[in-house]
């Protein structure tokens, strides 16, 4: 191990907390003491196809809605897939179990979601959700993420027929600028950058603010549907606006469309919250180069920022940010974007990294609280590697 690890191992293991066994409620009692009172707590992992990482998340889940009444997860997903689960889990939708529930996540990397942990879960909430009674009590399931232009937009025309037709002719008339492009918003973004075709910006800014400006109006028509479809709109028609950005961003540099995508991740956790009322107490699920801080990485040297900084700057000690990671184990993951999902071997951590610091302690699993009442000011002064696989993973 280099000398770069080598410093900080000590410092580690006096700080180092043993975490026994995955499913032990000790192990978590020293976590729910870290998590305190706080009110978003965002649960990273270091790669999006490790069992054992969705399995502590899940369980660590549990016990926040149980013990300390969290009213919301919200994960690195599409909004509109996210919501079906959403409905599924209050008892409001027409699927007979979790899988089916799942079936709208069919865009890459699937098994992001449809795997049996997240099967699990979504069953297990459900289930919770039923022991409580009352849709309004329940609670949800959502997605913080922007990928999903064109299913968001045929959800919002879905929403505006039911309630009110004219509204919904409006909408598709807006909506019909991204029509040549069949759903190929990649392709939008370039013709947009390169001058081919005028943006739609517009006229999706035009379909939000109508349906923020008759927000209650909408909200109230008939009891035709539930009683937060029009939140589930108007967030539809915030993912349109901001989608529409990060596809032209796509072609000026990762740092922009990057920070546009985290961005939206942290408006929509803001939307979220207010939606669920005062102090609305909210799980997030997302990878660790999400729900870090940025500030204490290089990716503030390339001018990045992500929804762990913005939680932090936004909520202050309502928010703690915890990853996961390991020193080697095993990954689904794909060699290509869009090839097949394969089981692959995670190399051994990299000699100056955090992992291989933390692997040279001993302990096969650990907590490491990194607050200055554990830490001091050591932490800001150690420069490491950190682990972080994709859905693309190429090992060799």
């Amino acid at each position: 191990m280099s000398a770069d690890a080598e410093r900080p191992a000590g410092r580690i293991l006096d700080a180092a907390v043993p975490w026994h066994d995955p499913r032990s409620s000790a192990d978590h009692e020293t976590l729910l003491d870290l998590v305190g009172d706080a009110d978003v707590v965002l649960l990273g992992e270091a790669s999006h196809g490790t069992h054992e990482f969705y399995a502590e998340r899940a369980a660590i889940t549990r016990r926040l809605i149980e013990e300390r009444g969290f009213q919301a997860v919200a994960v690195e997903a599409d909004w509109p897939d996210a919501y079906r689960i959403n409905s599924y889990v209050r008892g409001a939708s027409g699927d007979a179990d979790a899988k089916q529930a799942l079936q709208d996540f069919r865009r890459f990397p699937t098994w992001m979601w449809r795997n049996t942990d997240v099967v699990d879960f979504v069953e297990w909430l459900r289930d919770h959700n039923a022991r409580r009674g009352g849709d309004t009590d329940s609670v949800g399931f959502y997605g913080l993420d922007l990928y999903s232009l064109q299913a968001s937009v045929e959800a919002i025309i879905r929403y505006l027929d039911q309630i009110d037709p004219e509204a919904a002719g409006r909408a598709r008339e807006r909506y019909a600028c991204f029509d040549h492009f069949g759903g190929e918003m990649p392709a939008y973004g370039y013709a947009t950058a390169v001058g081919t075709v005028e943006p739609c910006e517009g006229q999706v800014v035009e379909q939000l603010v109508e349906l923020q400006q008759r927000a209650s109006e909408l909200a109230a028509r008939d009891g035709r549907v539930p009683h937060d479809a029009h939140f589930f709109a108007q967030q539809n028609a915030r993912l349109v606006q901001n989608a529409e950005r990060y596809y032209r961003a796509m072609f000026r540099g990762r740092a922009g469309s990057w920070n546009l995508r985290d961005g939206h991740m942290a408006e929509t956790l803001d939307a979220l919250r207010r939606h669920l009322g005062a102090d609305g107490k909210v799980v997030v699920w997302a990878h660790n180069s999400h729900i870090g801080d940025a500030r204490m990485t290089e990716m503030s040297e390339r001018g990045e920022l992500n929804l762990g900084q913005l939680a932090r700057e936004s909520y202050g000690s309502e928010a703690r940010l915890i990853g996961f990671t390991t020193h080697e184990g095993t990954v689904t993951a794909a060699s290509d974007w869009d090839a097949p999902a394969e089981r692959k071997r995670v190399r051994p951590a990299l000699a100056a990294s955090w992992e291989a610091a933390l692997h040279a302690t001993g302990l096969e699993r650990l907590l490491l609280p990194l607050g200055e009442d554990q830490w001091g000011d050591d932490e800001s002064s150690i420069s490491l590697l950190e682990r972080a696989i994709g859905v693309i993973y190429r090992p060799e």
